[in-house]
């Protein structure tokens, strides 16, 4: 139910249970963390995209697995639900959705580093609408990412809302049209697939314990990642294709 394709230094991760809503069930969980560890161990991947077939990006936690007693199944040891909110990584993550993303889905994305969604695309955290509450982190990840009233309206009125009114709020990073969504979201890997994955897996470290570190603690952190940066075997090429005039070739180390 995962299928997981290379496109240079990405790999294309995607949720293929269309039938189902791409409701998230053991397989699914499973599957998304074993795609993650592959996107971890493999030095020649940098970024990751989390996608779907369908017209649903995830409509959360598949209802008939918890109504059978199998909740226990939707969640991994490392990864959390999904195998994937809770999993700690070191390369970034976008989601690409082209339909809704909702309840457990829409945690999903939270999980991720950026969003694309195409117009098509709704974000909302519905349980309140099935007496569940939303445990997958949508609760806290919400009011970081979208003003705090609205992130409470969200969560209270279990009512989502759409592409736009998301990406004005700063909750989708890029805005597509219909069936776009993948395209735009390979678009934005490629831009930062430019850049030293080295430098790009410690920037990406400062930005994720901004919300949470102390100031001490984010310029230590800082100071450690231009230390990593510049004791890499990249940093030369980066300095000696500035030089040159031309796009650097990185190795990734």
């Amino acid at each position: 139910m995962i299928d997981v394709t290379v496109d240079g230094h990405v790999a294309v991760i995607t949720i293929n249970r269309p039938e189902a809503k791409n409701a998230v069930n053991g397989a699914v969980a499973t599957g998304i963390e074993a795609a993650v560890d592959r996107l971890e161990q493999d030095d020649d991947l940098w970024v990751g995209i989390l996608t779907h077939t369908g017209n649903v990006f995830c409509a959360g936690a598949d209802l008939k697995v918890i109504g059978a007693g199998r909740a226990a199944e939707l969640a991994t040891e490392r990864g959390g639900f999904g195998g994937f909110v809770q999993r700690q990584r070191t390369k970034p993550v976008i989601v690409a959705a082209d339909g809704p993303a909702l309840a457990g889905g829409c945690e999903l994305a939270l999980a991720a580093d950026l969003i694309v969604a195409s117009t098509a695309a709704r974000f909302g955290l519905p349980e309140v609408k099935r007496c569940l509450v939303a445990a997958g982190g949508g609760l806290f990840r919400l009011p970081r990412a979208i003003p705090e009233k609205l992130a409470m309206e969200l969560a209270l009125t279990g009512e989502p809302i759409d592409a736009e009114r998301a990406h004005h709020f700063g909750l989708v990073n890029r805005l597509a049209e219909p069936g776009a969504a993948l395209d735009a979201a390979l678009a934005l890997a490629a831009q930062i697939t430019a850049n030293a994955p080295v430098a790009v897996r410690e920037s990406r470290k400062v930005v994720l314990a901004a919300a949470t570190a102390s100031d001490e603690e984010l310029w230590q952190m800082s100071l450690a990642g231009i230390a990593a940066a510049m004791s890499s075997s990249d940093i030369s090429e980066g300095l000696l294709a500035f030089l040159e005039k031309r796009p650097p070739v990185w190795t990734g180390h």
